[in-house]
């Protein structure tokens, strides 16, 4: 969710930006590190991974807060799970870049730190909304949701095949009033929304020069799934925003449709403005599509399985403006 669009990545680079919350509200009560990976079996059979967070504590707390780039190495990258060692491939995560961080950012791992304490919460509702995934999506691939800590970005990543890695240390900072101010909230709407990134064709999700179209869908598929099994969408301020403009937005955005220049609808969100619409036209298109199939179970299916934007659009009864309930 970090909005810097690697094709992997979601809902955005410039929310980082945006300084709303502190972290510390997060936390009732520090949680030990031993009940954060205490034996479990969740009912989905999606697992979420919390052992990275655990050894990075370790090694923070028994290196006073400043661990060396040695010690982030040998000790908490190298030994790391697959998530992790996947984001470091993807996003250049490396232990001289986390140990900057820590001395330039130290608020973010004091932050996350306290911010432990939410995590047997979110496992929790987020096993929930695992369940109601597999329900209604039987196919479903179960790679598991790994959260880490990092180098201060990405917030997540996901894509087909590779799960979801969920960054602590951004996903518990101030980042923004675009997303639920609520952490637990934040933390599970956003990791149902990339969940269902991991689920998606990768054929159009690795495209690496999508055009409006693809990309608004196959956001706005992970935002209209993600509301469906967690109880909400990632980006919720877009309903206020967006109020009374509905024609006005999607008139422009059947005009851009076959742009790849996302420039207008995409990573354009400031710490005065929300952008990003594109994420928000590509949900009612989506969920037009959804209203209106008779059969609501192949509906999913096919929102999910998308691999021809077009034909998709042209079979959702979406137009500029669209009233859907």
């Amino acid at each position: 969710m970090e909005f810097d669009m690697n094709r992997r990545s979601s809902i955005g680079l410039a929310l980082v930006c945006c300084l709303a919350l502190s972290a510390a509200q997060a936390a009732d009560q520090p949680t030990s590190l031993a009940v954060l990976n205490a034996p479990r079996s969740p009912a989905s059979g999606i697992e979420i991974q919390t052992e990275d967070v655990t050894r990075f504590y370790k090694i923070y707390d028994a290196a006073g807060d400043h661990p060396t780039a040695e010690q982030l190495q040998y000790d908490y990258l190298g030994p790391g799970t697959e998530g992790l060692h996947h984001l470091m491939k993807v996003r250049n995560v490396t232990a001289e870049r986390i140990a900057q961080a820590i001395a330039t950012r130290p608020e973010l791992y004091v932050g996350a730190r306290a911010c432990m304490a939410v995590l047997p919460r979110v496992r929790e509702r987020l096993d929930i909304a695992f369940g109601k995934l597999v329900a209604v999506y039987p196919e479903s691939q179960k790679p598991p949701v790994t959260i880490v800590i990092g180098r201060g970005r990405p917030l997540a990543i996901s894509g087909p095949g590779d799960g979801v890695q969920i960054g602590l240390e951004v996903i518990c900072s101030p980042i923004g009033r675009f997303l639920s101010p609520n952490i637990d909230d934040r933390f599970v709407h956003v990791t149902a929304h990339e969940y269902i990134h991991s689920q998606q064709d990768p054929g159009l999700s690795n495209n690496e020069h999508p055009t409006v179209l693809e990309r608004s869908l196959l956001e706005g598929a992970a935002e209209f799934m993600g509301e469906m099994i967690s109880g909400d969408v990632a980006y919720g301020a877009f309903r206020e925003s967006t109020k009374g403009r509905e024609n006005e937005i999607e008139a422009r955005f059947a005009a851009d449709t076959d742009k790849t220049d996302l420039s207008d609808w995409f990573d354009n969100t400031t710490a005065d403005k929300l952008g990003d619409l594109g994420y928000w036209v590509g949900y009612r298109i989506v969920k037009s599509y959804y209203q209106h199939a008779p059969d609501k179970r192949r509906a999913i299916r096919e929102i999910i399985q998308m691999h021809d934007p077009h034909a998709f659009l042209d079979k959702s009864g979406w137009h500029p403006g669209v009233v859907l309930k």
